[in-house]
């Protein structure tokens, strides 16, 4: 009896061990998940930076730089701005100020350029031809007008100079005397700035031009120039496009430094104009102190000696 009861009490020390290791391991399972209900969060990882799930993320600094959109501005302007390479230094630093813009130039003769403006053709205009500008703005075709700046014009022929005219301080007495040669003048005849000058000095002469001496190019200044030169014949011209093709010219300069021969330029915005605020930042622009002292005025010192263009917004109207 004896031996019975020990082993009941062995086999209740067994139950008891038993029941205290699975206990035991009950515990220790219940720690890893706790009794309360846990929810993990998702993970995102966006280019090596790891954040949970619903955080706003960036892969790095964020470009909030735009891309300016441009809108057309268009700029009639005359042949000798052109030809003179002005608008290679304009329009590049008036665009660094403005890149809004995308100027687009029509380089005509001024009645072209005016024509233009009032047809709504073009937004703004950069002319040389005050009578037809003034008519332009009692018509009521322009907002405003402002001079820019002013150079001369210059008769130019053969160093042969069949007419005898070189050193004359006179243009109407100049174009008296190829008249009455009979001397071969080439007139641009486009009704530009430069031809409605041309016509101003032969009235001035008393003079109505015909004949086969008087030939019309119906071209801009550069070519009329090349074609004079070529034909050993005279022409009338501004200064700035003369020097800037001198070295592919014979023309010499033979009649300068007449009153009669002043060259004013005038910028315009025009009533018809699809782009009015561009019209009005050029207008601004191109008369603002620093645009007239560093960008017209230093234009052609360095390659001419000598302004092509004098700066004059303000002093004149």
């Amino acid at each position: 009896m004896k031996m019975r009861a020990n082993r009941q009490i062995s086999i209740w020390v067994l139950l008891v061990a038993l029941s205290v290791v699975l206990a035991l391991a009950l515990v220790a399972g219940g720690c890893g998940s706790g009794s309360a209900t846990t929810t993990s969060q998702a993970v995102t990882t966006t280019q090596g930076v790891t954040t949970t799930s619903g955080a706003t993320t960036t892969s790095g600094p964020t470009d909030t730089s735009t891309t300016v959109a441009k809108s057309d501005l268009v700029l009639a302007s005359t042949t000798s701005t052109q030809d003179s390479g002005l608008f290679d230094v304009l329009i590049p630093a008036f665009t660094k100020a403005f890149p809004q813009y995308n100027v687009k130039v029509v380089a005509v003769g001024s009645g072209e350029a005016l024509t233009l403006g009032q047809n709504g053709d073009a937004d703004v205009l950069l002319v040389h031809s005050p009578a037809a500008e003034l008519d332009f703005m009692t018509k009521g075709y322009g907002v405003d007008r402002k001079a820019v700046m002013y150079n001369d014009f210059i008769i130019v022929g053969p160093a042969s100079d069949p007419a005898k005219i070189k050193g004359l301080t006179s243009a109407a007495e100049a174009f008296k005397k190829i008249a009455a040669a009979k001397a071969t003048f080439y007139t641009r005849g486009d009704n530009s700035g430069t031809n409605a000058k041309e016509l101003t000095i032969w009235k001035a002469a008393g003079i109505t031009p015909t004949g086969a001496w008087y030939v019309k190019t119906g071209q801009g200044m550069g070519e009329t120039l090349t074609i004079a030169d070529q034909k050993a014949g005279y022409t009338l011209s501004d200064r700035a496009t003369y020097l800037a093709k001198k070295d592919s010219l014979k023309l010499e300069v033979l009649v300068e430094g007449d009153k009669a021969l002043f060259n004013q330029y005038h910028v315009i915005t025009c009533k018809a104009a699809k782009n009015v605020q561009g019209a009005n930042d050029f207008m601004n622009w191109i008369v603002s102190a620093d645009v007239q002292k560093n960008v017209i005025g230093t234009f052609g010192v360095d390659k001419y000696g000598r302004q092509l263009f004098v700066p004059n917004a303000g002093q004149v109207q």
